[in-house]
């Protein structure tokens, strides 16, 4: 698929020598093209479509219990405002000479870098990527309705075989200890829930192409589809909720409040599943790991800096110790979440059309 950009020209102004000056020249908005335009919106298409066939089937509505979805976005979209306006405040200061920020200086730059195009672009991306989210909610809410086979039996006897006929959670305990170490995977493992919007909303402000933030939004909201089609592949449920007592010596976390809650959740949605309580367990695979990893392989693909992919890396080697010292996921979960982020990033790359060495050219004018 090629990247449907129009002409420079479209988006061309008179320089003061008479000459066109480029949005990219001037460092302003130019406008990507439709194929990287639609692409998040085309996953959230896909995933709800596929959410109303199965919830429908199961008997049960698309609903959004608690409001999760709803708050997450508010979250988001909070996000992407603040640094919208820290974006206009930098760059009015910056061409400030007595490093003044004026109204005429903030208005001048919102037209420049801001305009209704990119607000646009920008709500479409935040939107299509909850949306998404909240199709992959219900396709995981009903899998014990449409698959009630479970697999952690199989997965935990791969995880012996690997380990020699060790319980791969058990030598982890051992060898960090179960203090201080515990906490530490527990705030690693919650800030899953604040890396989504604040890499989302930092993607597609602060991308110097916006193709760039596009394509990260597009190969985060693929995580959504393709988890949720693992989950009916293998449903699992866990380590933790099939053998409590090897996690019996943990402390008290956050991490380990979440995972009674969701027990709880689960038992409920499983005694009456119209009384609108969401089922979020599945070990099948690893959204954590996944997420990270095509963070990180988008930290590649986009040229960031070289701190910033050592920062991405390190986050998932402790998301994947994480996963598997806390109980949530076995370890062929966590290999499943590294395929399904080396998919949704070649994925995302062919629908929004992103040509990654052209960015990388563009970036560095």
């Amino acid at each position: 698929m090629t990247l449907d950009v129009k002409s420079e020209a479209a988006y061309t102004v008179p320089s003061p020598a008479g000459s066109p000056a480029t949005a990219e020249e001037r460092g302003s908005f130019a406008l990507p093209g439709r194929s990287a335009v639609l692409a998040v919106p085309l996953v959230a298409v896909v995933t709800m479509g596929a959410a109303l066939l199965v919830t429908g089937a199961a008997g049960v509505p698309v609903r959004d219990p608690d409001n999760v979805t709803g708050n997450r976005l508010v979250l988001a979209v909070s996000l992407v405002l603040a640094l919208v306006g820290l974006d206009l405040l930098a760059r009015a200061w910056s061409r400030s000479e007595d490093r003044r920020v004026t109204p005429a200086a903030l208005a001048a730059v919102r037209r420049e870098n801001w305009p209704l195009a990119r607000g646009l672009v920008v709500a479409s991306a935040v939107i299509g990527f909850y949306v998404t989210y909240l199709a992959y909610r219900n396709l995981k809410s009903v899998v014990p309705l449409v698959r009630p086979d479970l697999f952690d039996g199989q997965l935990g006897a791969f995880d012996r075989r690997l380990f020699a006929g060790h319980d791969p959670a058990v030598l982890l305990h051992d060898l960090l200890g179960t203090g201080i170490a515990t906490h530490v995977f527990s705030a690693t493992y919650m800030l899953f829930f604040l890396f989504i919007p604040g890499t989302l909303a930092l993607a597609l402000v602060f991308s110097r192409d916006v193709r760039g933030g596009l394509f990260y939004a597009t190969a985060q909201s693929l995580n959504w589809l393709l988890g949720a089609a693992s989950y009916y592949i293998l449903p699992s449920l866990g380590p933790i909720y099939v053998e409590p007592g090897a996690f019996g010596r943990l402390p008290d976390t956050e991490a380990g409040h979440l995972q009674a809650l969701l027990l709880d959740q689960r038992l409920e949605f499983l005694r009456d599943p119209a009384i609108g309580i969401a089922q979020s367990i599945g070990a099948f695979a690893s959204l954590h790991v996944s997420i990270f990893v095509t963070g990180a392989l988008a930290a590649h693909v986009l040229g960031l800096r070289r701190s910033v992919k050592a920062i991405a890396w390190t986050l998932v080697a402790l998301t994947v110790v994480a996963t598997i010292y806390l109980g949530w996921h076995y370890v062929a979960d966590d290999l499943g979440g590294v395929a399904i982020a080396i998919v949704a990033v070649a994925l995302a790359r062919v629908i929004t059309g992103l040509d990654s060495r052209a960015l990388r050219r563009g970036s560095a004018r």
